[in-house]
């Protein structure tokens, strides 16, 4: 006989030869052996297809059911920092890079080509105006200055004779010329007379009368040369000849003063107050004429010479607040004092210089710095973190709002001046907004956020100071 499951009890049993009948309400007869009286045993049927696809219809609208009476998903909430919109004062600062020189500085070149004889400072050495430095050798110089004062003094005792002796005695001899020539004039003008009567009468002969007038144009043209050479020197003599000896005076007075100069050449002395820079040479070596032989600078103070945009120029002007830090130096107070007035051809720049006192002459020349100059300061501007600022690719500019929803709300803002961490707005928040300083990068708009407040920095560097210590105290271990 065939093994095939029969229901024992509650449960399917394989010891039956029929499949045990549903009872009523659909569950099997439980199998057994046929009554007393019975014709015949009641057959076992198995479930049809049907009922298991009802059966598993219920199950599946069973788990429908349950799935859709599962609690939705829950909205995300993003952590976020804000930052109130303050009103304060800021200062719009031009930033730019720089290189600093001496306030003044003199390479000082010999006049004249001769051998070092002595040097009376070296590199380093504090030297103010005037003072001598070098000494080149000069014994041919100050042989002709001696050569050239003789001569001076020559011709200024000359000028002297000839103002106090020569012009009286030619004025003198110019008075006794002339009276000379009256008298000739005189008698020549009587000889004329009588021989003039001797030959009317017959007495004369008329070649001695011709000679007779001649002698008289003579003696009439002496007179007349000596009267005007006695003018001439009461008009212009004295004038002329003190003209003269001036001259030769000045002259022999110009040599004798260019060959003091070159003498004094040979003494080479300081221009400005300042430090020996540079000193290439040493005594016993030829000094060349063209060649610095010593530069002094003046470092009391410096200035930062920079190029900087043109638009950035044309905020500032001469006086303006300004600071020239070095690096690993302490920023010096300074001002402007140079804002060139034409660009730069090839880098279409303005150059700008800066002044600051070096008393302790820490800024050395030559060093590269950086110049942060006072611009502008605007009052009561509206002022938000730098991190708040948004910039999108097209330019535009916004900021996160946090809403009194909790939600962050994009809002378009105009940017005004930068001052380090903070960013003045010029529209689009007002007082007292509060902006998301800290998560506003990649979030999306009407995003819900919770404020969360910041560390303290305390904290932090308590924390970063406990762990230094044990990490020493590991290490002493």
């Amino acid at each position: 006989m065939e093994n095939t499951p029969v229901w024992r009890g509650n449960k399917l049993s394989s010891g039956s030869t029929e499949p045990g009948c549903l009872r009523r309400g659909g569950f099997p007869h439980p199998p057994g052996p046929a009554r007393s009286g019975s014709l015949a045993p009641t057959p076992r049927t198995r479930p049809s297809g049907s009922a298991w696809s009802i059966v598993a219809l219920c199950i599946l609208l069973l788990c429908l059911s349950s799935c859709s009476k599962e609690p939705a998903a829950k909205e995300p909430v993003v952590p976020v920092q804000v930052a109130a919109v303050e009103k304060t004062t800021i200062e719009h600062t031009v930033v730019a890079q720089a290189v600093l020189f001496p306030l003044a500085q003199s390479a000082i070149v010999p006049k004249i080509s001769a051998p070092v004889k002595s040097f009376l400072v070296k590199r380093g050495s504090r030297v103010h105006e005037g003072e001598l430095l070098a000494v080149l050798e000069h014994q041919d110089l100050t042989a002709a200055a001696q050569d050239t004062k003789g001569t001076y003094d020559q011709a200024q005792a000359t000028y002297e004779i000839s103002t106090g002796a020569d012009l009286p005695a030619e004025m003198q001899k110019a008075q006794l010329e002339l009276q000379a020539a009256q008298q000739m004039l005189d008698a020549q003008q009587k000889v004329y007379e009588s021989r003039q009567e001797l030959f009317q009468q017959g007495a004369l002969p008329r070649k001695e009368l011709d000679q007779s007038r001649v002698d008289l144009t003579q003696a009439r043209n002496q007179y007349e040369m000596a009267q005007k050479h006695l003018e001439a020197m009461q008009a212009i003599g004295r004038q002329q000849t003190l003209k003269s000896a001036a001259g030769q005076l000045e002259s022999a007075k110009g040599k004798y003063l260019g060959a003091t100069a070159q003498l004094s050449y040979s003494e080479i002395r300081s221009p400005i107050n300042g430090v020996i820079a540079d000193r290439p040479l040493y005594p016993g070596e030829m000094a060349a004429a063209g060649t610095p032989l010593l530069t002094v600078m003046d470092v009391s103070q410096v200035i930062g010479r920079a190029h900087i945009p043109q638009q950035d120029a044309a905020l500032l002007k001469l006086a303006d607040k300004a600071t020239i830090t070095a690096p690993g130096e302490e920023p010096a107070e300074g001002k402007i004092t140079v804002i060139s007035p034409a660009l730069d051809p090839n880098s279409t720049t303005v150059e700008v210089w800066v002044q600051a006192k070096n008393p302790e002459q820490r800024l050395k020349p030559g060093t590269s710095v950086r110049l942060s100059m006072l611009a502008q300061t605007i009052p009561d501007a509206l002022v938000i973190p730098a991190a708040s600022l948004l910039t999108a690719e097209d330019g535009t500019t916004s900021v996160m709002l946090a809403g009194s929803d909790n939600r962050a709300h994009q809002k378009p803002v105009k940017v005004g001046v930068r001052q380090g961490d903070d960013v003045q707005i010029v529209e689009g928040v007002k007082e007292g907004d509060r902006v998301v300083a800290s998560g506003a990068y990649g979030l999306p708009d009407n995003t819900k956020i919770q404020i969360e407040q910041p560390k303290p920095q305390t904290d932090e560097n308590e924390k970063k100071s406990g762990a230094d210590e044990k990490k020493s105290g590991g290490d002493e271990k």
